[in-house]
């Protein structure tokens, strides 16, 4: 079986959940934080909306540059809303699905490497990349953001099984 065909799976349920969550952020509280160290609901989302690009970008650049030394540094997308949350990551999902399904054994195979200031901060196997950058890296801020959900007394989804808030998924 090609490493695309597993990939998908686990990318498609793995979106679907965190769409599932996106979907329950209140905009009233977009600037709402749960300790002064936290991120806000706003960018907690935000964040989570942009991570399958990195699926995009993992397959089809060698490299990303945070802050590069020439140029403007990245600068992920400001959602003000949850519309605008639920756009950019429909948006970047489908983009990221399309790179998965279009990548080869080979390219998964292939070094990609993080880079800070032309500094590089690591470079692996593009699959393991994904597995680490998009995937676990999605699924840890997912589990935050049911948190920030939860102290907001908003219904968390059921996502690997029922929830308090939902029995059945």
């Amino acid at each position: 079986m090609p490493a695309k065909d597993a990939l998908l799976a686990e990318f498609d349920m793995e979106m679907a959940n965190t769409r599932r969550t996106l979907e329950r952020v209140p905009d009233e509280k977009f600037d709402w934080k749960p300790h002064e160290k936290s991120g806000t609901l706003g960018w907690m989302s935000a964040h989570l909306a942009n991570l399958p690009y990195w699926t995009v970008v993992t397959l089809q650049r060698d490299s990303l540059d945070l802050a590069p030394t020439e140029g403007p540094a990245w600068t992920p997308p400001k959602p003000a809303n949850r519309k605008e949350v639920l756009a950019f990551f429909d948006k970047h999902t489908a983009e990221a699905r399309a790179a998965l399904a279009n990548a080869t054994d080979t390219a998964f195979a292939q070094p990609w490497a993080l880079l800070m200031g032309g500094k590089e901060l690591f470079r692996h196997p593009r699959a393991e990349v994904l597995r680490r950058m998009v995937f676990n890296h999605s699924i840890h801020h997912r589990g935050q953001l049911t948190v920030y959900l939860r102290l907001l007394n908003v219904p968390v989804p059921a996502l690997y099984g029922p929830s308090a808030d939902e029995q059945t998924f």
